[in-house]
């Protein structure tokens, strides 16, 4: 099994997330049609939050474990301590997915009464299966992601998300028929067979790949063997801490769900309505997640890299995996959340047609794009590092933070919903600032992020000015030979095309970008770029 650059594995796992969000900007809008609107979709939100909250607890941070361990332990060729570790864990993690999918069925109908969305209790029974499905999944991607090779959670992701978007809209539009809550149901259907799908995929692959002989073999290399307790314990050390830390942060979310439908009652707003609301903000929500994605993807790929470098004992390639990992993030960061704010209209209206309730959220609340993405690398390089409880600890301060900001803020009419974009930017920024602060301690080196910043900003507002122009230009003037509103969607599209090329340019002219960073494209478009406009 040949390893991959941190580089490659990245650019694999992003280009897998693209099309993975890609499909999910196709299925999101057309949900939202068969739903009929923003308070089913509301519902099916409130679903998936507590399906992720349970998805995370169980799969998580072993997986993440077994990534950093793999790693470590092919770094210094000791293959049978990575095999014996994946192999526990494996095990491991399949008996946990069936006690949590047995502990979600039961909790389905307190938890949703409590969050006063009791119509999302069949939904949550129908994904209990899924936890099973995606525990062993979970185990063979932490697997080959710490032995370097990207491929396989790239496949599988996007086989998991063709069955998804298909038997999911297909369930949705036949249920729907029946009730508001069978068609939501309906719309969870195709989470259960699209992980089914993506964990039988990888059992195929590892059986296929397993028998592959490394080049240096255990009985060449002295290596220290390692008692079922001593990995059980490794596997604890590590996953426990990154299990507390994101489940957390997605129990933070599933309590701002509840926070913020329960202030929207408090301040006036129906039951109904503030569903809607709730729907509206999470359409804003899903949007943001799909630049988050690649840098999701850039996370998965940092850790064990970082990983390998500490393991090596090799400072200096720590310290660019570091680099690398933050240079990329505000480079994709930055201008998705400008381009979000700039066209947030003209994408609603694009993705979700009559259904604009949202927009304007984004308009406002583009921001915690970039600060999410920026604590997300933070969290993944201290897990790398090995200092796994305090990013638990900040990810907690933050929460509160987040919790304690929404409920003062949504039950005031000033602020409303938007309570909870302010909420977010102070949840997040806290917990930034605490993480740079420590970071600059283990690390002993100074980390400049104005440098990392300011080039991505100077291209990414000449982007958005141009992509507004254009938006706004080009659709007045279509406009005078049709109304239809083709006419805005067409605009939209050349607006998003234009702008991304408006980015690309600049910040090939300011030299934004490094020869690392272009190796990620494709051969065919790294050829097309003068090595002069590179950094050196």
């Amino acid at each position: 099994m040949r390893e991959q650059s941190t580089t490659k594995g990245f650019a694999i796992l992003s280009a897998a997330n693209i099309v993975v969000k890609l499909l999910s900007l196709i299925y999101n809008p057309l949900l939202v049609r068969i739903l009929v609107g923003d308070q089913a979709f509301g519902i099916y939100n409130v679903t998936y939050q507590i399906y992720v909250l349970i998805y995370v607890l169980t799969n998580t941070g072993i997986p993440s474990a077994i990534s950093k361990l793999v790693s470590e332990f092919s770094a210094v060729q000791n293959f049978k301590a990575a095999i014996k570790t994946f192999k526990m864990s494996r095990s491991l993690l399949l008996v946990i997915g069936i006690v949590m999918a047995v502990i979600m069925f039961f909790i389905s109908g307190p938890v949703t009464t409590f969050m006063k969305v009791p119509q999302a209790k069949l939904s949550v029974i129908a994904l209990c299966p899924a936890i099973i499905f995606t525990s062993v999944a979970s185990a063979y991607r932490g697997y080959f992601q710490g032995r370097g090779n990207m491929k396989p959670t790239a496949i599988s992701q996007i086989l998991e998300q063709i069955m998804n978007t298909v038997f999911s809209l297909g369930f949705a539009a036949i249920l729907i028929k029946k009730s508001m809550e069978l068609g939501v149901v309906g719309a969870t259907i195709g989470t259960t067979l699209g992980a089914m799908v993506s964990a039988t995929y990888l059992f195929i692959t590892y059986e296929r790949t397993s028998h592959i002989k490394h080049k240096t073999s255990d009985s060449e290399v002295k290596h220290k063997k390692y008692t079922n307790k001593q990995i059980i314990r490794k596997i604890a050390k590590y996953g426990i801490p990154i299990t507390i830390s994101i489940g957390v942060m997605n129990a933070g979310t599933l309590a701002d769900t509840t926070i913020i439908v329960n202030r929207l009652m408090f301040a006036g707003d129906t039951q109904a309505n503030a569903e809607a609301i709730f729907g509206a903000y999470a359409k804003y929500i899903t949007l943001i997640n799909v630049p988050i994605a690649i840098i999701s993807a850039l996370a998965v790929a940092v850790l064990p890299a970082v990983a390998k470098a500490i393991a090596l004992k090799d400072s200096n390639l720590a310290k660019r995996k570091i680099t690398f990992a933050f240079k990329l993030c505000f480079l994709i960061a930055i201008p998705s959340a400008v381009g979000l704010s700039v066209l947030s209209r003209p994408i609603f209206l694009l993705l979700y047609s009559r259904y604009l309730n949202g927009y304007q959220i984004m308009l406002y609340g583009s921001v915690v794009l970039v600060l999410m993405s920026f604590q997300q690398i933070q969290t993944s390089i201290l897990q790398g590092l090995g200092r796994l409880r305090i990013v638990t600890l900040y990810a907690i301060i933050g929460i509160i933070v987040k919790v304690v900001t929404d409920y003062i803020l949504v039950a005031n009419k000033n602020f409303n919903i938007y309570g909870a974009i302010i909420g977010s930017v102070l949840g997040f920024s806290v917990p930034i600032f605490l993480n740079h602060k420590y970071m600059l301690k283990t690390l002993k080196q100074k980390i400049n992020l104005s440098q990392y910043i300011l080039r991505p900003f100077i291209a990414s507002v000449c982007m958005g000015v141009v992509a507004y122009i254009i938006d706004v230009v080009l659709s007045y003037l279509l406009h005078f030979a049709s109304k239809s509103r083709l006419v805005d969607d067409f605009s939209t599209v050349i607006a998003i095309v234009i702008g991304g090329i408006t980015y690309s340019v600049v910040i090939l002219l300011i030299k934004g970008v490094s020869k690392e960073e272009v190796d990620i494209l494709p051969g065919k478009i790294r050829r097309l770029i003068p090595v002069k406009f590179l950094q050196g």
